[in-house]
């Protein structure tokens, strides 16, 4: 998930080390998995995953193939820093650099495939972004690419979002709505061309996430993401209380019960060949 952003940062390793606890198993991992199936990199292939975060698409493309060369590019040092320090389960070594997808250390034609995990939307120049990896991959190299739909189409983000601007202030779902502010397809698609693309194609996507408990959703997007800083200043009790009425709000708005709920996240998948 992103990490090599302007606006999408954590600082240091214990918000990274939360993320890659409660995020990535519950939404990022299914979201990788769709993208390295699309990719489908092959053994001695050299693959590249811009904007790595904690690391899990560099480390599913890398279980997939028996030789060959997976890099991992991150802005982020305290999502670099976990992602290091997690175990290897695959025959491939990772190899974990530190730099902006605006100037990527990596010479021309370095790459045959380049995965980019719900990044695109954050970063400050995207045409450059795309103009980078079309720099980095090899003639009729690839590129699988993926960011988030209308938050509209994601239920629950849609909810958090609303419950924030209530309990919060008017305006605190900045940043959970900027996740999903690249969801026009045709302007991902022209984007792709402009940076020099010969084939775009984009296509949805969705995923049903499911949480036990509608709170812990709130809990997690609270303490594992930037907007962790919504936070600051507040004490335990009041924090819980914010935690008690977002969730509330968000299970009216869903029509769940305490339970939890199961919700469709929905994506736009950017298909391109060099």
């Amino acid at each position: 998930m992103p990490g090599d952003t302007e606006h999408y940062q954590m600082q240091g390793d214990a918000p990274a080390l939360l993320y890659e606890r409660y995020l990535v198993p519950v939404i990022a991992s299914r979201w990788a998995d769709d993208l390295v199936e699309r990719g489908a990199p092959k053994s001695g292939e050299r693959v590249l995953d811009v904007a790595c975060g904690t690391g899990i698409v560099a480390r599913t493309a890398a279980r997939g193939i028996q030789m060959g060369r997976v890099a991992a590019l991150d802005i982020n040092p305290g999502m670099l820093s976990v992602a290091r320090s997690l175990p290897m389960e695959s025959a491939v070594q990772i190899e974990w650099y530190e730099g902006s997808v605006l100037d990527m250390p990596f010479p021309e034609a370095s790459f045959d495939l380049v995965l980019c995990q719900l990044g695109l939307q954050f970063f400050p120049d995207r045409l450059q972004a795309l103009r980078e990896i079309f720099r980095v991959l090899v003639p009729t190299g690839r590129l699988v690419l993926s960011v988030f739909r209308e938050i509209e189409r994601t239920p629950m983000a849609h909810a958090f979002a609303e419950a924030l601007d209530k309990h919060l202030k008017p305006g605190a779902s900045k940043l959970k709505r900027v996740e999903h502010g690249l969801s026009d397809a045709g302007e991902l698609r022209q984007l792709a061309t402009d940076a020099g693309f010969q084939e775009a194609n984009v296509v949805p996507a969705i995923q049903i996430i499911r949480y036990s408990e509608t709170r812990e959703y709130v809990r997690v997007q609270l303490i594992a993401t930037p907007q962790a800083g919504l936070l600051s200043g507040m004490g335990g009790e009041q924090r819980e209380a914010i935690f008690d009425a977002i969730a509330t709000d968000m299970n009216a708005f869903l029509g769940s019960a305490d339970g939890g709920f199961a919700s469709p996240q929905e994506a736009h998948i950017l298909l391109a060949r060099k």
